[in-house]
């Protein structure tokens, strides 16, 4: 049986257009999500569109995304990662 740990999503390396790459938190990586949607809420994507909370769209980005389209020429990705102590 596969240990649970295995599927928690703890850690997040992001990746942004001219940017280093990023080791954030689930709650970092939530605080980032909302402030990209509170300032393009015109352009999200239709199925994130539903939710009518910034914090329950940026939740359901992280829960089933790994990018968000941030203008033409720039991307925000992030991947879950495990990182080791």
């Amino acid at each position: 049986m596969p240990d649970s740990l295995m599927y928690e999503e703890n850690h997040f390396v992001v990746l942004e257009q001219n940017q280093p790459e990023q080791f954030l938190t689930t709650a970092e990586l939530l605080e980032k999500l909302k402030l990209i949607l509170a300032q393009r809420q015109d352009d999200v994507p239709r199925e994130v569109q539903k939710f009518t909370s910034v914090e329950a769209q940026a939740q359901h980005l992280i829960d089933t995304y790994c990018e968000l389209d941030v203008g033409p020429g720039n991307f925000l990705q992030w991947y879950a990662v495990r990182l080791e102590k």
